[in-house]
């Protein structure tokens, strides 16, 4: 009996993990199928109220979107979480009474470990931040597939957009912790087993937002993302690449040719340790120089490096491993 509950739990942890996956790169495109599908069948006028719908409430994605407690709370993402396993890790306190600006690392191929800490309740942000609470942000371009906005938008997530970025934090209170994939997407061409590159020198729009609106800056690092899926890397100059720098300069993000452990997309079992660090305190400059930018550009950087050394041997790596900052 005890043999065919833990099989029947890991059938169930592989399904979860496989819909997780498949999400990403699949159910934008039929969501899309669907709704053109449906304006040529009898059925047509449901995806024409929706698009007037969709027209009317194209800002809400911007001013906060529509999070659910129902669906950050889905024991499907615990199931997700016991895969890897992940686990989240709190350094230091934030404040409830302050905003923030999380600089989340490295991207990965799909970054699981940032949407199961930050948009779901799987790792219990909420319990170990207290009155905080997290957004995961997005490129913007998600938030116009029709019924995949509604989607992330239950997560909590919002657009990585400066507009959504200034509600959130002049507009929404206090105790928003905004997470952001600093590195994007030539991070995730950069997502290899045992590498640890981060693209960080030039990404510097975080820190002048933060400024603007005084935002404390936190670094976190997601141990073991690119450990999750073995991807393909197509030398420089060829037709592989070609296509994946153009992809990212039209739409923002770069298509990965990869493979995980079985099922073509299943990930590697590997465990997935994501670090809360330190606050870096900003102050508000409504007109920040380029010099507090980049002053506070190297405090970040200071700080994402001693993060990565300070957990790195506890996190499965040796302690010769350096962090590659690009």
């Amino acid at each position: 009996m005890k043999q065919e509950n833990t099989q029947w739990k890991d059938f169930l942890m592989n399904i979860s993990v496989l819909q997780a996956v498949l999400t990403v790169p699949l159910f934008g495109p039929a969501c899309i199928g669907l709704m053109v599908y449906l304006m040529f069948t009898s059925l047509w006028l449901l995806p024409t109220l929706y698009f007037i719908w969709q027209l009317k409430d194209r800002h809400t994605p911007e001013r906060g979107g529509r999070r659910t407690a129902f669906v950050r709370n889905w024991k499907v993402w615990k199931l997700v979480r016991d895969y890897f396993p992940m686990k989240l890790v709190k350094t230091a306190e934030l404040n409830p009474n302050k905003n923030y600006i999380l600089g989340c690392h490295p991207h990965g191929v799909l970054s699981l470990g940032a949407f199961t800490a930050f948009t779901t309740e799987a790792c219990g942000f909420m319990d170990l931040f207290p009155g905080v609470r997290s957004c995961l942000c997005i490129l913007s371009g998600l938030f116009k597939i029709p019924l995949y906005r509604e989607y992330v938008m239950s997560t909590g997530c919002c657009p990585v957009s400066k507009p959504s970025l200034k509600h959130l934090l002049s507009k929404s209170g206090k105790g928003n912790a905004l997470v952001i994939i600093i590195g994007g997407a030539a991070e995730s061409l950069l997502s290899l087993p045992g590498v640890n590159a981060v693209v960080m020198k030039q990404r510097k729009g975080f820190v002048k937002v933060a400024l603007e609106f005084g935002a404390d800056l936190v670094p976190v690092y997601s141990y073991g993302e690119n450990d999750m899926f073995r991807q393909v890397i197509f030398s420089e100059g060829s037709m592989g690449w070609r296509l994946q720098q153009l992809c990212k300069k039209i739409m923002g993000f770069a298509p990965c040719l990869f493979m995980g452990e079985r099922w073509l997309w299943m990930p590697y079992h590997c465990p997935v340790t994501i670090v809360v660090g330190s606050p870096i305190p900003v102050p508000k400059r409504p007109s920040p120089t380029q010099e507090e930018v980049d002053h506070y550009h190297g405090l970040y950087m200071e700080s994402l490096a001693k993060l990565f050394n300070e957990h790195k041997v506890s996190c499965g790596l040796s302690d010769s491993h350096e962090l590659l900052i690009t």
